[in-house]
């Protein structure tokens, strides 16, 4: 299959809160409605990005409220077989930690009544790569009527920004799959993408992330949404966004070299307005050691030594991964400490913010939490348990109780950059 084309540039909105995402989505999804299937039982199937078990306030995975925003749409369009699918990244998935559902990805899915699917372990259907590879997908991702692609905007040490072509490396199936596409990064990206033809690409940049990314980067609040069907031109705008030139994205360098970046995708990647929105991103700069080791003439004979049975034993102790982390070979920590959390508590420092409340602006169900928690000994079923309202409020006004296991790392990692973030809010 080809990379979907289209005759209308990608639509940008503003928006923080669930309610203005969601009028956003009305406005913007009324100029793609011929992707949408006419059979309001066939496969819809949602790919968000669940990189690692951070939290999309960080930048680093897409936003539960445009999850939340998009499954409701879908509902209300009378859309009956939803499914959200996502297979995260070889470490986690090797380590056996479930980050949908730390992420509580999953069960959002399941209040809009939408199943979800790991795609690390999904039936798979054969994609060819490079040199004559084939890597295998999900069969859900594959085969579903409408496939609509949910990108977290952020930078990428490896591919230079991580958008709607890099996203589509988590419907690989398992670990093996995911270490096919770096025998050929930017090319298997781009064979990906044909492979799986997404109809649809809605591009979580409310909270984006610049520097050392995918995981360790910074968190920066753009309160945007991109929605569109060609991920060429989405790449492309979104690359202007960041203030990064096209060509210093890997992915869309090969787009390039393959011809596909066309002069009216060019046209169309240059008539987004991003005037409101646009950043200079500070670039992902890894230290001298994942420099050296992840240019691209010389990834490949590190693989080698990575994929050996030695090196992957000592990957999984805490001590190599340790020192995998500190230089720099390593973004993130596979924590096996799961969280607990038995409640939230209102505290004395909970008052004087004004209305909309940071915190309702944060609720991916639109809930109040100070009225939520307020009076309760246990954590409310209302509740998704997802966290940002605790850990972006401004006055740090809500008391976690429980054991805060792998969260911790985040609240180390992010705590000053979050509460930072919802110090103002849209409507």
């Amino acid at each position: 299959m080809a990379i979907a084309t289209s005759r209308i540039p990608p639509q940008l909105f503003r928006a923080w809160t669930v309610r203005a995402i969601r009028q956003g989505l009305d406005q913007s999804l009324a100029a793609f409605a011929h992707v949408l299937p006419t059979d309001r039982a066939a496969p819809v199937v949602l790919k968000p990005n669940a990189n690692a078990a951070m939290n999309a306030l960080t930048g680093n995975t897409t936003d539960l409220r445009l999850l939340a925003a998009l499954l409701g749409w879908l509902r209300d369009q009378g859309y009956t077989n939803l499914t959200v699918a996502e297979g995260t990244n070889s470490g986690f998935y090797r380590n056996k930690i479930g980050v949908a559902t730390r992420l509580r990805m999953d069960a959002l899915a399941a209040r809009f009544g939408a199943r979800f699917v790991d795609c690390n372990f999904d039936e798979a259907v054969d994609v060819p790569f490079e040199d004559g590879i084939v890597a295998q997908v999900s069969r859900t991702c594959a085969q579903a009527a409408l496939l609509i692609n949910l990108p977290k905007l952020k930078t990428h040490f490896e591919a230079g920004m991580s958008v709607c072509l890099k996203n589509l490396m988590g419907c690989l199936v398992g670990q093996e799959n995911k270490k096919k596409t770096h025998q050929a990064l930017a090319a298997n990206i781009i064979r990906l993408n044909e492979g799986l033809a997404p109809g649809l690409h809605i591009v979580d940049a409310l909270v984006a992330m610049e520097g050392l990314g995918p995981t360790r980067g910074t968190p920066l609040r753009l309160a945007a949404v991109l929605v569109g069907e060609d991920p060429l031109v989405i790449d492309m705008a979104c690359a202007r966004l960041a203030g990064f030139r096209y060509d210093e994205i890997r992915p869309l360098r090969q787009a390039e070299a393959r011809g596909l970046l066309t002069p009216a995708r060019k046209a169309q990647a240059e008539a987004v307005d991003v005037s409101g929105v646009a950043r200079s991103f500070a670039p992902p700069k890894a230290g001298p050691i994942a420099t050296f080791i992840h240019h691209p003439s010389r990834q490949k004979y590190f693989l080698a030594i990575r994929n050996t049975p030695l090196f992957t034993r000592l990957a999984a102790t805490e001590w190599f991964g340790e020192l995998l982390f500190k230089t720099g070979l390593r973004q993130d920590k596979f924590l096996h400490q799961e969280m607990r959390l038995d409640r939230l508590e209102p505290t004395a420092a909970c008052d004087g913010c004004p209305d909309p409340r940071p915190c309702v602006a944060l609720c991916p169900l639109g809930h109040d939490p100070r009225a939520l928690h307020a009076g309760t000994s246990r954590l409310p079923d209302a509740c998704l348990g997802c966290l940002y309202c605790y850990a972006a409020c401004p006055r740090a006004g809500l008391a976690f109780h429980g054991e805060q296991g792998y969260f911790a790392e985040q609240c180390r990692q992010y705590d000053a950059h979050l509460r930072c973030l919802a110090a103002r809010s849209e409507s």
